[in-house]
């Protein structure tokens, strides 16, 4: 760090000369997340910047109990689930995931993301530049 070689805030270091980015997930605070219903709790948070990653994106999502929302994917997807229970709902087919259980969803793949009690998971898309496909 003193040779300003590494960067750091409260829930990221990032050593500038390997690109190496460390992140502590538990800090990473998510911020409320239009699905366009009224009443959904979905919150979310990009952990990395597309300057930091331009090719993969990875963050955080919190859904609370009861909520769900209609999304169709521009990008692949794989979801860690960190705490709690995800659904997936593809052509009426659920998938669940439970605590340290993956969801991978390919491209162009309409989903229902739910969950029955509450969830926290890290995301992962490629592209990196997930909202804008």
């Amino acid at each position: 760090e003193q040779l300003g070689n590494i960067r750091k805030d409260e829930t990221k270091t990032i050593d500038k000369k390997s690109g190496v980015i460390t992140i502590k997930a538990p800090a990473v605070t998510t911020e409320r997340f239009d699905t366009g219903k009224a009443g959904d709790q979905v919150f979310l948070k990009d952990a990395v910047t597309l300057e930091e990653s331009p090719r993969l994106m990875f963050g955080i999502m919190e859904m609370k109990e009861g909520s769900a929302f209609d999304w169709t994917l521009g990008y692949d997807e794989v979801d860690y689930i960190i705490d709690g229970t995800l659904e997936i709902t593809v052509d009426g087919v659920k998938s669940t995931a439970g605590k340290g259980e993956i969801i991978f969803i390919p491209m162009n793949t309409s989903v229902t993301f739910s969950t029955p009690d509450s969830t926290r998971f890290m995301y992962v898309t490629y592209p990196a530049n997930w909202s804008e496909q």
